[in-house]
């Protein structure tokens, strides 16, 4: 079981693990955060490998709010193709785009709770334009995230935003940040949802793996 005296180690490997594997498709975007926000947006329930593709066709047409606002959902639609849930995420990227042009004159929010005003904007979305383009604190759980944490026995929740907040009151702080970028990577690659690869796993000895029935 990962414990509060173990994760300092845990996360030593997980950061020497994960570089052999590309990190999450959304880091492409880091230094933008509007591209950030979008990228993340696309993400949801899709592969990284059609989240960069719809990205980067995206980008080509526009890369500011004001622009991207005045493209029709149905050209959106058409260009983030084959994303899932294209058609909701299209109306969802122009509508936020209009009320980033509108209210907030072009520019993404830097605060949490500001950025969950905006509908369509989640909590995990939200954090991980906080953490990933403004560098501020903040935990993005998505369900790599909650899974693991409650895999390794580190948190007990049922929800990502309980484990989000699980995270914040255990988690050392210094960690926050890199904590889903760590994650998502290893579980992408080796922790997997169903039949982890636990017999290739460096933090096997530390896992409680609960709720792992099949494992390789």
């Amino acid at each position: 079981m990962v414990t509060n005296r173990t994760i300092h180690h845990v996360i030593r490997v997980l950061k020497r693990t994960v570089r052999q594997w590309d990190e999450p498709v959304v880091g492409h975007y880091r230094d933008d955060p509007f591209t950030t926000l979008i990228s993340c947006l696309l993400s949801l329930r899709t592969k990284d490998a059609v989240t960069r593709a719809a990205s980067e066709r995206l980008f080509r047409l526009a890369r500011t709010p004001e622009r991207m606002a005045r493209l029709s959902v149905t050209t959106i639609e058409r260009v983030i193709y084959p994303v899932g849930f294209y058609r909701t995420k299209a109306k969802t990227i122009r509508g936020v785009c209009r009320v980033l042009r509108d209210r907030y004159e072009g520019q993404v929010p830097a605060d949490l709770e500001e950025l969950l005003t905006i509908k369509g904007v989640g909590r995990k979305t939200a954090n991980l334009v906080v953490t990933l383009a403004f560098r501020k604190p903040g935990i993005c759980v998505d369900t790599h995230v909650h899974r693991i944490s409650n895999r390794w026995g580190y948190v007990r929740t049922r929800t990502p935003e309980q484990t989000e907040m699980a995270l914040r009151r255990r988690l050392p702080p210094r960690y926050w940040r890199l904590y889903n970028d760590l994650l998502v990577t290893f579980g992408q690659h080796l922790c997997h949802p169903t039949s982890p690869w636990c017999s290739r796993c460096p933090l096997e000895r530390w896992c409680a793996k609960v709720g792992v029935r099949h494992s390789r």
